[in-house]
């Protein structure tokens, strides 16, 4: 696939309008301050903070645009944030691959299909902006070396088949090739770097920002905090929130630290903060997505979580107390989360359900054999077997899935209204792999307000605040309620593209 051009020609964005552990609790505040009298340590022309998906995207397109000195700060050791662990899963539509396979795509299908997972709060200016130049992201990824399996998957929610994956399973099969990208062009990376606020104009805009160097997260220790003078301005693409655990609980209080979490150790929030400070404007703090796809057997976003994603479409999802399916196993992520919280035992305790597939259909993908390799997936050659592993009711389980086979053989699914065009001649027969599934903290849909041209608006003049933008999960209200999944990366690479053409522009 690497090779592929997916665009004929290069054609940039036209048109602007699972780590485990959970980290510090209330990471302390950055502070921002007037530049005046400020003594400049560094000047430098883009200045983006955060290294994942949409800074990456942002420092390539900005140098291809024109500029000569980009520079990407990272506060951990490590280049990628939690974009390197995340599932590598691309969405986009009416590309080469869905013409290959016969799939019937459009720009405005995949902005509906996400309109309706975010149960009517989603923004549809930036679902379409993302949806129209996400081949032109995508493309990017190619240009510099990643690689997808050679299939498409159709994810929960999704009305069609329109995923890419990396062939590693991971996202730092972008990641990785847009890093080495970045330092071919010359981009400057440094990490350790903590952003510690901005430094403001006369006029209210963000003219540099305060970086702590020789920063090591999680410890004490002081670092030399110095002001560095962004010419054009400053991208944020610092992430999500879902590793601060006292944020999390103040929209959510079921969000505890004894909920699992699939980000990185470092997605803790510090950058959202300050731009609240600054003025932005706060959207939909409180929608804070799991994935219905997660193992309670297994640390982070783990092994199951791929295997899970790509198998739903063709396994039957089974609550362990009724031996019967509870839900649209490709339903949206959000109704997915709810139904397996909803599996209790006669007490109420949590009994994480079973998703049971074909090994024969399940082992086209390569974490199959890691699943069972590392004990957090089991492989049965009878239902028997598998009945009495999960004490599961044997009759009701094989009853249902002698049901399930007949909506396969039908295409259609009365009981729960799955599509079954991915489960076309997959039937549920022995041997079988089976998982447990249990959500997970995955995703967080507030952040702060962006407009289509990813500059940040200001809560009380509703209009850009100069000199800053931002991409990615750190913005806010893009997805609603809920988030179709393969389409943060688009998200964030077409943004984080569309703040460096902004910032360039200006």
């Amino acid at each position: 696939m690497s090779n592929n051009n997916l665009l004929g020609r290069r054609n940039f964005i036209k048109g602007m309008g699972a780590a485990a552990g959970v980290a510090m609790a209330a990471p302390a505040l950055a502070i921002s301050e007037k530049a005046d009298g400020v003594k400049w340590d560094q000047q430098v022309e883009v200045l983006i903070i955060g290294s994942g998906f949409a800074g990456l995207a942002a420092a390539i397109e900005a140098t291809r645009k024109g500029a000569k000195d980009v520079h990407i700060y990272e506060k951990m050791s490590y280049f990628g944030g939690n974009s390197a662990i995340n599932g590598g899963l691309f969405a986009a539509p009416d590309t080469p691959m869905q013409k290959t396979e016969g799939v019937k795509d459009s720009v405005d299908t995949m902005v509906a299909d996400q309109l309706a997972a975010g149960r009517g709060i989603a923004d549809e200016a930036l679902l379409r902006h993302v949806a129209e130049h996400a081949v032109e992201a995508l493309q990017m990824t190619l240009d510099a070396g990643s690689e997808y399996h050679p299939y498409l998957q159709q994810l929960g929610g999704h009305s069609v088949a329109r995923t890419y994956q990396t062939t590693v399973s991971c996202g730092a099969g972008i990641t990785q090739p847009l890093l080495q990208e970045c330092r071919k062009l010359g981009v400057h990376t440094h990490n350790r770097a903590k952003f510690e606020g901005f430094l403001v104009g006369d006029k209210g805009e963000v003219v540099g920002v305060k970086m702590r160097q020789n920063y090591h997260f999680g410890e004490d220790q002081p670092g030399e905090v110095i002001n560095i003078r962004a010419k054009r301005g400053v991208i944020m693409a610092t992430g999500g929130f879902a590793q601060n655990v006292n944020l999390r609980m103040a929209q959510d209080p079921t969000l505890t630290a004894e909920v699992g979490c699939t980000n990185a150790p470092g997605a803790t929030g510090e950058g959202m903060y300050e731009m609240f400070r600054l003025g932005a404007i706060p959207v939909h703090l409180a929608h804070i997505q799991s994935g219905p796809w997660a193992s309670p057997d297994e640390g982070g976003f783990g092994y199951v979580s791929n295997y899970s994603i790509y198998n739903f479409p063709h396994s039957v999802a089974i609550d362990r107390l009724t031996g019967k399916r509870f839900m649209n196993e490709i339903a949206d992520r959000k109704t997915r989360a709810d139904a397996e919280l909803n599996c209790r035992d006669a007490q109420g305790n949590a009994l994480p359900p079973i998703l049971i597939t074909s090994y024969k259909d399940s082992k086209k993908h390569p974490n199959t054999k890691k699943v069972i390799k590392y004990n957090v997936g089991w492989k049965f050659d009878s239902v028997e077997a598998l009945a009495k592993h999960f004490d599961v009711p044997l009759a009701p389980l094989k009853a249902q899935i002698a049901e399930y086979n007949e909506y396969v053989k039908a295409q259609n699914d009365p009981q729960f209204g799955k599509n079954m065009t991915e489960a076309k001649d997959k039937y549920i027969e022995a041997p079988f792999t089976v998982v447990r599934l249990w959500p997970k903290v995955h995703y967080c849909q507030g952040g702060v307000q962006i407009n289509t041209n990813a500059e940040v608006k200001d809560s009380f003049t509703g209009q850009a605040i100069p000199g800053l933008y931002a991409a990615g999960e750190v913005c806010g209200g893009i997805h609603g309620v809920s988030r179709l999944g393969s389409c943060s990366i688009p998200e964030c690479m077409v943004m984080g593209m569309t703040a460096a053409r902004s910032m360039m522009k200006a």
